[in-house]
């Protein structure tokens, strides 16, 4: 007898966020995959799918509203919020690889963010296997092997989507989310990853074998949660359903583009989709790739970004009329900034982690100096006011409104 699950308004009330995240727990006999028992939903062939199976289940009180609360921690002052609506606690402040790792940074500086960013209590490190072809993850793998420190104390993340040259490298595919992250693994030197992320959506590929790839590799041991990345609310939705209907593991979270001129979709779409169905948001992009510095003002430093092989793309962009414009904003937020006794980029970046929904934001930085200032954000945070954040909207003049 077949049983189809429909994804209503009224379902998603009535689960409780463990369900709605993690699926059924297995009956006797049933096992979880992943390393230390971290792997989510019912091993292939497994119990958990029976009637004995399903009455044997106990829903969980919905959890109260403090249970995922942000908590700080000792020594470090970082702060560490819940990944979405699971209970993975993450680090408020992530640390992102793109263009730094194996790029524009040498292995020794690399080495020293990174340990600076540990010592301070960052515990998310995101990656990709696209960045630097490969390069970015073979770097943090190093690092990580050689300072020894307990594969339980930190997240690493990972994003499957450009893999090669091959057709058969690329995209979202049974056989490439698969093959692809065993390849990311074996650069990271590591057994699994923490999180893997869909790099963008695909659509040559049916939804149904995304996420029933994804279910696998978190079955399997080689991730622990799966998200997206740059995909859109309606897809994420998707996703979710595919997941619900045929018993297999949602995304947890999306990462997606967040500053202080880029706003509308985390902060009038993802929050919906947080309450629904528990999924969170890491964000990228706090200050723009350097726009949001003051560094450029009207011209491109040969030490960013903008000005490195391959990215005449963001030099572009900076010297358009729209990143002049940008650019004239946030000189305008330097009386706001001075008054809390900030840099722009610290203003910058806590204004992104107040934003609801929001579990990390992913720094970029090219030396530890730079990541010790933009750690001073948590600082600025517990100043921003409502009446400051009406103020920086009044300058902004780009807040994002209902369509409703």
């Amino acid at each position: 007898m077949q049983v189809s699950i429909a994804c209503t308004e009224q379902n998603l009330r009535s689960r409780s966020s463990e369900d709605r995240l993690c699926g059924p727990r297995p009956g006797p006999g049933g096992g979880n995959g992943g390393p230390a028992g971290g792997g989510h939903g019912n091993s292939p062939g497994g119990g958990g799918s029976g009637p004995k199976a399903r009455a044997a289940l106990v829903p969980r009180p919905p959890a109260p509203a403090g249970a995922l609360r942000e908590s700080t921690g000792r020594g470090t002052g970082m702060k560490y919020r819940n990944l979405g609506k699971s209970g993975l606690r993450v680090s408020c402040l992530g640390l992102g690889t793109w263009v730094t790792f194996g790029s524009q940074i040498s292995d020794e500086t690399a080495e020293d963010v990174l340990t600076v960013a540990y010592e301070h209590g960052v515990n998310l490190f995101d990656t990709a296997e696209v960045y630097a072809a490969g390069k970015a993850e073979r770097t943090l793998g190093n690092i990580l092997r050689s300072k020894g420190w307990r594969r339980s104390s930190y997240v690493i993340t990972t994003k499957i989507f450009w893999g090669g040259q091959a057709e058969t490298e690329r995209g979202l595919s049974r056989k490439h989310i698969i093959e692809g992250l065993r390849g990311s693994l074996e650069r990271l030197q590591l057994g699994y990853v923490d999180i893997v992320f869909a790099n963008r959506s695909d659509p040559n590929c049916p939804m149904e074998e995304i996420v029933r790839a994804m279910t696998y590799v978190i079955n399997q041991g080689l991730a622990l949660y799966w998200g997206t990345s740059r995909w859109g609310a309606a897809e994420i939705m998707e996703a979710y359903s595919m997941a619900r209907q045929f018993n297999l593991i949602p995304p947890v979270c999306e990462q997606a583009e967040h500053h202080l001129f880029q706003r509308e979709k985390v902060e009038m779409q993802l929050p919906e989709l947080y309450h629904k169905i528990g999924v969170g948001s890491v964000t990228w992009y706090p200050l723009a790739c350097g726009l949001i510095t003051s560094k450029y003002d009207g011209r491109v430093p040969d030490t960013c970004r903008a000005s490195i092989k391959g990215y005449q793309w963001l030099k572009d962009k900076v010297q358009s009329e729209d990143g002049k414009k940008q650019q004239a904003k946030v000189m305008d937020l330097l009386p706001v900034a001075h008054q809390l006794g900030c840099t722009v980029a610290q203003l910058a970046i806590a204004w992104c982690l107040r934003s609801e929904g929001v579990s990390s934001v992913l720094l970029g930085v090219s030396s530890a100096e730079q990541l010790i200032e933009h750690l001073g954000a948590l600082q600025v945070l517990s100043q921003l006011t409502p009446q400051t954040v009406m103020e920086i909207d009044g300058l902004l003049g780009n807040k994002p409104h209902s369509k409703k």
